[in-house]
C-alpha cells in the first residue's frame, strides 16, 4: 500500500510531481465523461488529461495519508528537488545559508510572492505553517515524525527575521533537515490561522475539519503552479493555472505554459489503458503486461514510452507483529497467529517460499528487478547484495527446514500445523486497483500452499485497505511505499518505533483510544538508534555505513518481505514537449516548463 511518506511523499503512478518531503506522483486520464467536451476545451486552452485510481481523501495536506492526492499540483515548499539529479533547487525561497555550526539555516523568500487569491506570501506564512501546524501537538500530522531531531526527539525552532527571511534552528546538527524543512508545503496564515486557534463544539481544532473534499474549491488558497477549479467525486478534479504563481521563463512569460489539468478518477488500470489507447489520455504509467501492446502502437499512437529503470517504490509482504490490545482489551491480532508472525524463522521461511523469479517473469514480463532493501537503488545509501545485503532466493526446502526447526509440523495432508496443532492460515489483504499487485498476491497464495500454509485473499479498495491498516485490524498484506527520494531519513515515520506509519507494529497514536501491551523489539530499538545516529552524522561515508547496518537488520528480521519492483515506464503523447523522464522524477516533475503542441 502506498503512503505519503511524511514528507517524503513520492508517489509513483502516471505523473510524478516532486513535492518534497515526499514526492507526489499522480496518474492522470480521461473516462466517465464526454471526451468531445474536453477536446473542445483543449482546442481553446493548452491542457493535459491524466488519471488517478482513487479519489483524493482531503485537500488539507498536513492531514493527508494517501498517495493519491492533489498536492503536487497546488502546493509548494521553500525548496524543490530536481527530478533528474535529486539536487535541491530554489522554490519559494530564492536562496539559503547554513551556519558554521550546522545548527541554523536562513531562507530568503523571493520578492513579491503571492497566494492564489493575490494576498502576499511572506515570512509570517512560513513561521505560521511550522509553529502552528506542523509542530502543533493537537494536529495529527505525520510530518512531526520526520522533524524530530536527535535522541531527545526535540523539534526545530523557527523565527522571522524580516518579511522575506526566516531562520530555522536545531538543537544539534541534523543532516536531512535542509531537504525536509525546505520541501514541506507552506500554508496561508491569513486563511487558516483562525481555524488553528479555535475549536468546535467537541473541543477539536476547527483546522481538523477544514479543507475537506467537500470544500468549495475557490476557498482552497494555494501557492503552487495550479489551483483547484472543480472537483466531482468519483469523476474528476480540474485544475487551472494559478495566475499568481511565481515562476516565469527567461523572457518574462508566466509559467506553467499549460493552463489546465484534468485529473480523471479511473480505478481500474485496464480502463486507464483503454482511455489512453483511444487518445483520451495524455500519459499512462505502463505496466509490464501492457508494454508489448503499447510498444507496437507507439508510432501509430504518436506517443513515446520512456524507461527510467527500476521504480523507486518498494513492494512487499508484511505481517502484523503487534502484540497490543485495544481499549476494550481485545488483541489486534489473534494470539495464536501473532505467535507465528513474531517467529523470525516463520517470516524467513515465508521469504524463501516466494518464487520472485517466476513473479518477475510471469507478472512483470521480465520488465522488473528484485527488491531487497527499504532504500531505493537510486540512492547512494543503497546497500546491494554484492556488498553484503542478505537476500532470500526461492528455496522451498529451506523454508520447510526453518519451519520444522521452529516447532511447526506437517499433517498427513501436507498442511502446516503449529506446536499446538493449529492449522497455519491467515488473511492476506491487497488493494484492488492495481492488477499486478493482485496477481502478486495470488502467486504468493499459491507459493505458500506449497509449504503447507493457507493464505486467504481479501481484495479491497485502496482506501478500505488503508483504513484496516491504520486501525491495526489486519494480519498480512501486500503493500508498497513510494520512494522518499535519495535521503534515507525520509522513511523515518515508517521505521521509527514511534512513527505514524510503523504499520507492522503500530504504537499508540495521538487522538486515538489508548492501547495496552504494546512491545518494541530489540531490533526495532536498534533501528531507532541507527536513525538517530544517521541524522547527526554529517560525514557521507559514515552515514552510508550507518544506513547499511539498518538495511542488514531489515533483511534479517523481515518486518517487510520485499518482492519485485517493476521498471519505470511512462507513455507520453508526443505533442507534449520538453519531457525529462526519470524514475526519480517521472515525466512531469518539470510541468512548469512543459508545452503542448496542437
Amino acid at each position: 500500500m502506498e503512503h505519503l511518506r511524511t514528507k517524503s511523499n513520492r508517489i509513483k503512478k502516471s505523473i510524478k510531481l516532486r513535492g518534497f518531503f515526499s514526492l507526489v506522483a499522480i496518474a492522470i486520464a480521461l473516462s466517465g465523461c464526454n471526451p468531445a467536451l474536453f477536446k473542445t476545451q483543449a482546442a481553446r486552452v493548452p491542457q493535459l488529461v491524466f488519471a488517478s485510481p482513487s479519489n483524493p481523501t482531503t485537500f488539507n495536506s498536513p492531514l493527508n495519508q494517501s498517495a493519491f492526492n492533489v498536492f503536487g499540483f497546488i502546493e509548494e515548499g521553500l525548496l524543490t528537488q530536481n527530478g533528474i539529479t535529486g539536487e535541491l533547487e530554489p522554490a519559494l525561497a530564492e536562496s539559503w545559508q547554513i551556519s558554521k555550526d550546522k545548527k541554523r539555516i536562513t531562507f530568503t523568500l523571493r520578492e513579491g510572492l503571492k497566494w492564489s487569491d493575490g494576498y502576499p506570501l511572506t515570512a509570517d506564512d512560513v513561521v505560521f505553517t511550522y509553529q502552528e501546524i506542523y509542530l502543533n501537538e493537537k494536529i495529527p500530522s505525520s510530518v512531526r515524525d520526520i522533524l524530530r531531531i536527535g535522541t531527545t526527539g526535540k523539534f526545530p525552532s523557527v523565527r522571522k527575521i524580516d518579511e522575506r527571511r526566516v531562520e530555522f534552528s536545531t538543537p544539534e546538527p541534523f543532516a536531512p533537515f535542509l531537504r525536509f524543512a525546505g520541501g514541506l508545503s507552506i500554508l496561508p496564515a491569513h486563511i487558516l490561522q483562525e481555524s488553528v486557534r479555535t475549536t468546535d463544539s467537541n473541543g477539536n481544532l476547527k483546522f481538523l475539519s477544514t479543507w475537506g473534499t467537500d470544500t468549495e474549491p475557490k476557498k482552497i488558497i494555494v501557492n503552487g503552479a495550479y489551483r483547484i477549479a472543480s472537483y466531482t467525486p468519483f469523476q474528476r478534479v480540474i485544475f487551472e493555472r494559478n495566475p499568481y504563481y511565481w515562476r516565469k521563463d527567461t523572457a518574462g512569460n508566466p509559467q506553467p505554459y499549460i493552463k489546465r489539468i484534468v485529473l480523471q478518477i479511473i480505478e481500474n488500470t485496464d480502463n486507464q489503458l483503454l482511455s489512453f489507447r483511444s487518445g483520451e489520455l495524455d500519459s499512462f504509467s505502463v505496466t509490464p503486461e501492457a508494454f508489448p501492446l503499447l510498444k507496437r502502437e507507439e508510432k501509430r499512437g504518436k506517443f513515446t514510452i520512456y524507461n527510467g529503470g527500476p521504480e523507486s517504490t518498494t513492494r512487499f509482504l508484511g505481517f502484523n507483529l503487534n502484540k497490543a490490545r485495544n481499549h476494550k482489551g481485545q488483541p489486534f491480532v489473534e494470539p495464536i497467529k501473532s505467535r507465528w508472525f513474531n517467529n523470525l524463522a516463520f517470516r524467513q521461511a515465508v521469504a524463501y517460499a516466494i518464487d520472485r523469479e517466476t513473479m518477475k517473469k510471469n507478472i512483470f514480463r521480465g520488465l522488473a528487478d528484485f527488491q531487497n532493501s527499504p532504500i531505493q537503488v537510486q540512492s547512494p545509501y543503497y546497500l546491494s547484495p554484492e556488498k553484503g545485503l542478505k537476500v532470500y532466493n526461492y528455496n522451498p526446502e529451506k523454508a520447510k527446514e526453518l519451519l520444522l526447526g521452529a516447532g511447526f509440523k506437517y499433517n498427513s495432508s501436507g498442511q502446516l500445523l503449529d506446536w499446538d496443532d493449529n492449522r497455519v492460515q491467515f488473511t492476506l489483504l491487497v488493494k484492488s486497483e492495481e492488477k499486478s499487485r493482485v496477481d502478486m498476491a495470488v502467486q504468493i497464495k499459491n507459493d505458500l500452499s506449497k509449504i503447507g500454509i493457507q493464505a486467504d485473499l481479501q481484495v479491497m479498495s485502496f482506501n478500505t485497505v488503508q483504513e484496516r491498516l491504520f486501525s491495526r485490524n489486519w494480519e498480512a498484506y501486500i503493500g508498497a511505499f513510494s520512494g522518499g527520494g535519495i535521503e534515507p531519513h525520509s522513511g523515518f515515520n515508517i521505521w521509527s518505533s514511534q512513527g505514524s506509519l510503523h504499520q507492522f507494529n503500530q504504537g499508540p497514536q495521538p487522538g486515538e483510544p489508548p492501547i495496552s501491551g504494546w512491545e518494541v523489539s530489540d531490533w526495532e530499538k536498534e533501528i531507532d538508534r541507527l536513525f538517530d545516529a544517521g541524522v547527526r552524522e554529517l560525514d557521507e561515508n559514515k552515514r552510508k555505513e550507518i544506513y547499511a547496518q539498518f538495511q542488514q537488520i531489515t533483511q534479517e528480521q523481515l518486518p517487510f518481505i520485499y518482492l519485485v519492483n517493476p521498471l519505470s515506464f511512462e507513455a507520453v503523447r508526443e505533442r507534449i514537449k520538453n519531457i525529462k523522464f526519470s524514475a526519480l522524477g517521472g515525466a512531469f516533475w518539470n510541468i512548469y516548463e512543459l508545452q503542448v503542441m496542437q
